[in-house]
């Protein structure tokens, strides 16, 4: 997305924060080097699923009319955002599937659903694997396989040495590594049996543990959790390592994963080993750096070979020439393309009609939110959107002059007849008779 926000505004909303506030906010979190914003929507923690969905929908609706100035580009990484956004009319909508969500321990059951009327709105759809592309293929017009790509020059501080974390620079080697996430597409029994094969090999774990109970995990005095790190982290870690580990399970949680560990690691300079993952062997299958295992023995002794490689030589080589097609830039460069196809016939017809912008939005249009508008409008030049329920500014201080208390006087002899005639008896013995008695 920092690719895409070169040229254009990009936001990223996120899943919404339950909060003790009774109404709905949206914070913004700007990136100003990048030109990403990411929205965190705020809702009442009591609030039930239509409640929600209702404040999301309101929310962006918000967002799109103060902040937006043409149709939108809509891009979907889950299906789960789509009943809050369906109902906008966008430039074009895209459904990018990283994974197959609905195989995922404790899925939403609405996600199938969902994904199908997503697919069905969708103008394209990217996939990141070709296994999860032929899954799709046969359900959209335009499915498009993008496999994970690689910030290689990020990754390849690894290669520098000498920056290895202290929390790790104590662990004996060699070193045998994983990051990501760890939840039921780890296979813990695997690595639980060549960590008890290989007593002299120590194994780091990087990543959270999620969806499963953390007392599952194998506990050997070579094997070191080290819990979850950020991205620009990775790379230390990795300069550390003498192998790079991928021990997925193979089951329907990681049927159509196509790993971007891969090559970051191979960035790094690692030689790889890895359980039998599809998209893994397609891709990497035939490269000397990366070695297939699909059990225990194999698995220690693919690692052992690993292990024997020299630092530097026709292993990186290759995998080197393999990398230099698998850059950020590359991708985004087609998906661009992709999404450009798509608008063309809209933007044949003539520019898309511009949204109004403003600088600031005032809610509550009462007598301090109707003067604080107008002296920004005319102090400062700002565009004001103001929003208030009622039909009109100024709040209680609001004053209407109609015909409803109006007695018309026969004749206009005095100044006490023309206000009688325009307000009526009562109100000028309440309000006017000592002012007309001091002015005429």
């Amino acid at each position: 997305m920092t690719r895409f926000a070169r040229n254009q505004n990009v936001f990223v909303w996120e899943e919404h924060i339950p909060c003790d506030h009774p109404l709905p906010f949206l914070e913004h979190h700007p990136f100003p080097a990048d030109n990403v914003i990411a929205l965190r929507p705020r809702l009442p923690h009591w609030w039930n699923a239509e409640q929600v969905e209702a404040g999301l929908r309101q929310l962006l609706d918000m967002l799109v009319a103060t902040s937006i100035r043409a149709k939108p580009l809509l891009w979907f990484y889950t299906p789960m955002m789509l009943p809050f956004a369906e109902h906008l009319d966008a430039a074009a909508v895209v459904y990018d599937c990283m994974d197959e969500l609905s195989a995922f321990r404790f899925a939403d059951p609405a996600l199938l659903d969902r994904e199908a009327r997503l697919l069905a709105r969708a103008d394209l759809v990217f996939t990141g694997g070709y296994s999860l592309y032929e899954a799709k293929r046969d359900r959209h017009r335009d499915v498009h396989a993008f496999p994970s790509a690689v910030d290689v020059a990020h990754f390849a501080q690894a290669r520098t040495g000498n920056i290895e974390p202290e929390d790790q620079r104590h662990i004996p080697g060699p070193k045998l590594g994983f990051f990501g996430v760890i939840d039921e597409r780890i296979d813990l029994a695997l690595l639980d049996a060549v960590a008890a094969a290989r007593p002299d090999w120590s194994f780091v774990m990087i990543g959270p543990v999620v969806k499963i109970d953390p007392a599952h995990l194998p506990h050997r005095a070579n094997i070191h959790w080290l819990g979850g790190r950020g991205y620009g982290e990775l790379p230390a870690y990795l300069s550390g390592w003498d192998v790079a580990l991928m021990p997925f399970a193979i089951n329907a949680a990681t049927r159509f994963i196509s790993p971007t560990k891969t090559p970051e690691y191979l960035a790094g300079g690692l030689p790889v080993v890895s359980t039998p993952i599809v998209d893994v062997v397609r891709h990497y299958g035939d490269v000397a750096a990366v070695a297939i295992a699909a059990d225990p023995a194999a698995f220690v002794a693919a690692c052992a070979d690993a292990l024997t490689l020299p630092p530097a030589g026709a292993w990186r080589d290759e995998a080197d020439r393999l990398l230099a097609t698998q850059s950020w830039d590359r991708t985004q460069t087609a998906m661009a393309s992709e999404i450009d196809r798509v608008l063309r016939p809209t933007r044949s017809g003539g520019t898309p009609a511009k949204r109004a912008r403003y600088d600031t939005l005032v809610v509550g249009a009462g007598f301090a939110g109707a003067v604080l508008a107008e002296r920004l409008a005319a102090d400062s030049g700002q565009r004001v959107l103001v929003v208030d329920r009622r039909p009109h500014i100024g709040g209680n201080a609001y004053d209407e002059h109609d015909a409803a208390g109006e007695e018309p006087v026969d004749a206009i002899r005095t100044s006490e007849d023309v206000v009688v005639a325009a307000v009526g008896r009562d109100l000028y013995e309440t309000f006017f008779r000592g002012y007309t008695r001091k002015q005429w």
